[in-house]
């Protein structure tokens, strides 16, 4: 594994639209999900039940929904 990647270890929804990531470093932040939410893929996480579905991708360690959204860990 690289330094220069982030990978995403936990992931919590804290209100409508923004989670809190915990990446391998130690970093924790609020990320707000909403100006992801263009293009077909993510189009959905418009729908705060959607986007609450978040989860750990084990392989990618990144976040994902149900549908195959998986944002670079930067974009968050």
């Amino acid at each position: 594994m690289s330094n220069s990647i982030l990978h995403i270890l936990n992931v919590k929804v804290i209100r409508d639209f923004v989670l809190k990531t915990e990446s391998i470093d130690g970093t924790v932040k609020a990320a707000d999900v909403k100006p992801l939410s263009t293009g077909p893929v993510f189009e959905p996480l418009n729908d705060a039940d959607f986007s609450a579905r978040v989860s750990i991708d084990p392989v990618g360690q990144t976040v994902v929904w149900p549908n195959g959204a998986d944002p670079a860990p930067e974009a968050l």
